[in-house]
């Protein structure tokens, strides 16, 4: 049983999750303005709670799509998938949902205490955005209305885990917010999003025969193709951009991310050549892990 919750958690994702505390921390400590003392429990803080609300969204995830038939097209149940297999019943994994939300509303209840102290109106501002936060990593694909079934998931997953993960992140261990970090909070967020629309390109067909209108399959795969390059185009310029604003900042180490845009571009030209959607499942470790390695080198430049 353990063994299939922590397959159903699928903790390969949590590397891509903690891209926006990396950069955010990141931010956070070119400041230069915030002390060990704070830093660390704070950035240690921000990091339990998106691996919460990650493992949270991946639980309803699997619940969700079973529950509305996403993992059951045509009768073929998906033997990767804990609730459809039958590995895990509905009733177990509605409990691990509410478990897991209820220690990621701990965990950050408890980041933001020991950020602002018995500050009350920054206090409930933030365990609104909290809450807001485990709200849509449930309502994603879980509920009677997923709002991932709608095309509306791109969007979610650039507020959450780009600019609201990276910014909000920042923003909460320095007490402080700069309008110039929102261009790294794009860039984690556009390339976030670009994984999930390689997970849409591969999977359009069966979404498509099971009602789940994705971006993909509202606009077709070849124009999915199209808006994948705009996603990784946008994401580095607006990295270009902010080291072009931030010159002074401990940003170093620019041949390793050229080596991470030649990466992205031989990436680009196998998803335009690729004509088979099942071909693209390898592309999907090699756009997580890359996000993630940029996300840490902005990391490691800030704070060593």
């Amino acid at each position: 049983m353990v063994r299939d919750f922590l397959q159903a958690a699928r903790l390969r994702t949590l590397p891509l999750a903690s891209a926006c505390v990396l950069t955010g921390g990141a931010l956070a400590g070119a400041t230069g303005d915030v002390g060990f003392a704070r830093f660390i429990p704070l950035f240690t803080g921000c990091l339990a709670t998106v691996f919460l609300l990650q493992v949270l969204a991946n639980f309803a995830n699997d619940l969700g799509d079973f529950e509305n038939g996403a993992d059951r097209a045509e009768g073929n149940e998906r033997a990767d998938r804990a609730v459809a297999s039958g590995r895990i019943t509905a009733t177990q994994m509605k409990r691990a949902v509410i478990i897991t939300a209820g220690l990621a509303f701990v965990t950050g209840v408890a980041t933001v205490l020991r950020a602002v102290g018995d500050d009350w109106p920054a206090l409930l501002k933030w365990v609104g955005a909290g809450l807001a936060s485990i709200a849509a990593a449930h309502a994603y694909t879980a509920g009677k209305r997923p709002y991932g079934y709608s095309g509306l998931g791109d969007i979610s997953v650039l507020v959450f885990f780009g600019l609201a993960g990276v910014a909000g992140t920042a923003a909460l261990i320095t007490g402080d917010f700069d309008p110039l970090w929102l261009l790294p909070a794009t860039t984690i967020g556009l390339l976030s999003v670009g994984v999930l629309n390689l997970n849409n390109l591969r999977d359009h067909l069966s979404d498509a025969a099971t009602g789940k209108h994705t971006l993909v399959v509202r606009m077709g795969f070849r124009a999915g193709k199209l808006y994948h390059a705009a996603l990784l185009i946008g994401a580095w310029t607006a990295l270009l951009a902010f080291w072009q604003l931030d010159a002074a900042g401990p940003w170093r180490g620019q041949l390793w991310y050229g080596l991470f845009g030649l990466v992205h571009a031989r990436h680009l030209a196998f998803v335009f050549r690729t004509e088979d959607p099942s071909e693209l499942d390898g592309e999907l470790k090699k756009m997580a892990l890359s996000t993630f390695a940029i996300s840490l080198f902005l990391f490691l430049s800030a704070t060593t």
